[in-house]
C-alpha cells in the first residue's frame, strides 16, 4: 500500500474534485493519509479565485520540496502533484517555478491521472495535462467511494459561460457542460447505497444544467431535482452555485413543491449598484436580483438565504457601496460571503483602476458587520424551535453528534452520537458564534422528513 494526501483549496468543487482523485488512485494501491510526512504521493487541488492564491501553492511546494529531498535522502520517493484551477492557469509556469513537482493536471483532466503517474514511471520526468475534455472526464472516472458520511458532493454541471469580468472560471474549468441525467443518477443511487442521505448538487452555474435526459431531451435542475427526490432512502437534497439569471420558473416552484429540496439558496449578488453590475457583467440588475427572490421567498416563506459580495470592484464609489447596503437590508441574509475585490490575470476588470486597499478594507468591514448582525438574528430566530437535523459526524464530546438544519446551521447535540446517518428532531436550545446547541426533541428517530 502507498499513502496519499490530498490538500484542498477553495471550492466545494474541489471537495469533490480530491474525493474523485483518491477514487481513481485507490486500485494503484493509494489510502489517504493525515498529512504529507509519511505521504508517498502528494496533491494540492488549489483554488484561483483569490489574490495570490498561486503564491500561496508555491510556498506549500517549497515546504514539500524539503519532504521529498529528506525522503529521497533516505533512499524512499515522495510524487508531488498540482491540480485545479492554479495548475490549468499557471501550468507549464509551475513546473519551471519548482522542480519538486512531478505532475500538472487541470481540472477536467484528472481522470487521467493513473496514466499520467504510468508516464512518470517510465520517463522520469514531469507530465503536464490542461486540455479541456469535460465530456470525457465523467465517462472515465470509478464510482464514488463516498468516504465523507451521511451528506455527500456530486458534481452536475461544470464551466460557465457568463464571463464576469472578475472571474477566471471560465478560463480555467471552461464552458458550461452538464452531465447526462442518468449519469448523475446512477452516481446518487450509488451514494445512496453507501449511506447518504443528503445529497448537494454541484455546478459552477448549477442552475444552469441543462443535462441530456434518457430520451435525449435536455432535463432542468428542476427535473432532475424532482427525480432525485423519488430515490429511495435519499432524504435532502441542496445545490450551489447559482446565477441570479438561471432562477427559472420551475426551479422554484420545486422549492415549494419537493420536500427535500432544503430551504437554503446560495444565489451570489456581487453587488447592489446597477452601475458596477454592469461593469461586472452580471446580466442582470439589482431590480433583477429582488424581484427574483421575492419570487423565491413567495414559493418558500421559510427560505434562508445566502451570497456572495465583492467590495472594492474597480470604479465603484460611496454611493455605489451604499447601494450594495440597502440591497442587504433588503434582502436579509441568513448566511453570506464577502469579501475585497482581488485582481486575477487575464480577467477584463485585472487592468481597470483599483480602489485603494484602505477603502476596500472599511468598506467589508462595514459590509461585514451588516451581514453579521442579519446572521445572528436569524440563528436567535431558530432559538426555541424543533428542527429536523441529519446527524453527520460525532462531536467532540463524548456522545455528541454534529449534524445540520434544513438551513444548514451546525448543530451541536449530547447524547446524539448513535445517530450519525439519521434524522432526527431537535429542540434548538442555545445560539453560539458559529453553531447552534439542541436536544433531542423525542426518541423517535424520523425515516422522511418534512421542514417545519
Amino acid at each position: 500500500m502507498k499513502k496519499l494526501f490530498v490538500k484542498t483549496y477553495g471550492c466545494q468543487m474541489n471537495v469533490y474534485d480530491s474525493a474523485r482523485m483518491a477514487d481513481l488512485l485507490a486500485p494503484l494501491g493509494y489510502v489517504p493519509t493525515q498529512g504529507p510526512e509519511d505521504a508517498d504521493m502528494v496533491i494540492l487541488n488549489t483554488c484561483h479565485i483569490r489574490e495570490k492564491a498561486a503564491e500561496k501553492v508555491y510556498s506549500e511546494l517549497g515546504r514539500l520540496k524539503k519532504l521529498k529531498d529528506a525522503r529521497t535522502q533516505a533512499g524512499g520517493a515522495m510524487t508531488i502533484a498540482v491540480a485545479g484551477c492554479v495548475a490549468q492557469a499557471e501550468g507549464a509556469e509551475i513546473l519551471a517555478r519548482q522542480s519538486a513537482v512531478d505532475l500538472v493536471v487541470g481540472p477536467q483532466s484528472y481522470h487521467r491521472l493513473p496514466e499520467m503517474i504510468a508516464r512518470l514511471a517510465r520517463s522520469g520526468g514531469p507530465a503536464l495535462e490542461t486540455d479541456f475534455p469535460a465530456q470525457a472526464k465523467f465517462d472515465f472516472l470509478p464510482e464514488q467511494d463516498c468516504g465523507a458520511g451521511p451528506a455527500a458532493f456530486l458534481s452536475v454541471q461544470e464551466g460557465c459561460d457568463k464571463f464576469c469580468t472578475f472571474c477566471v472560471v471560465p478560463y480555467t474549468r471552461g464552458s458550461e457542460y452538464s452531465r447526462p441525467a442518468a449519469s448523475v443518477l446512477a452516481e446518487a443511487e450509488g451514494l445512496v447505497a453507501k449511506g447518504a442521505r443528503e445529497i448537494t448538487l454541484l455546478g459552477q452555474n448549477v442552475n444552469a444544467y441543462r443535462g441530456a435526459g434518457p430520451d435525449g431531451e435536455p432535463w432542468t435542475l428542476a427535473r432532475l431535482i424532482t427525480a432525485l427526490a423519488q430515490m429511495e432512502g435519499l432524504q435532502r437534497l441542496r445545490y450551489t452555485t447559482s446565477h441570479p439569471r438561471d432562477m427559472s420558473d420551475d426551479l422554484i416552484t420545486a422549492h415549494r413543491e419537493v420536500a427535500a429540496l432544503m430551504p437554503h439558496l446560495h444565489l451570489p449578488v456581487q453587488s447592489g449598484s446597477d452601475r458596477v453590475l454592469q461593469a461586472m457583467n452580471r446580466q442582470h440588475s439589482a431590480s433583477d436580483y429582488l424581484r427574483t427572490v421575492e419570487r423565491v421567498r413567495a414559493a418558500r416563506p421559510d427560505i434562508a438565504l445566502s451570497s456572495d459580495f465583492i467590495v472594492g470592484f474597480p470604479g465603484e464609489t460611496d454611493a455605489d457601496f451604499e447601494e450594495t447596503l440597502s440591497l442587504v437590508r433588503l434582502v436579509g441574509y441568513a448566511q453570506s460571503f464577502s469579501f475585497k475585490y482581488s485582481a486575477r490575470p487575464g480577467t477584463p476588470a485585472a487592468a481597470r483602476k483599483q480602489v485603494p486597499e484602505d477603502v476596500k478594507s472599511a468598506r467589508l468591514q462595514a459590509l461585514q458587520a451588516l451581514l453579521g448582525a442579519q446572521q445572528d438574528e436569524f440563528n436567535a430566530a431558530c432559538a426555541g424551535r424543533v428542527l429536523s437535523v441529519l446527524f453527520e459526524k460525532p462531536g467532540r464530546k463524548e456522545g455528541q453528534g454534529v449534524g445540520r438544519t434544513p438551513y444548514l446551521q451546525p448543530v451541536h447535540v449530547n447524547g446524539a452520537a448513535s445517530l450519525i446517518g439519521q434524522l432526527a428532531d431537535v429542540r434548538i436550545d442555545a445560539v453560539h458564534a458559529n453553531s447552534l446547541k439542541g436536544t433531542l426533541a423525542h426518541s423517535a428517530v424520523r425515516k422522511k422528513v418534512l421542514v417545519h
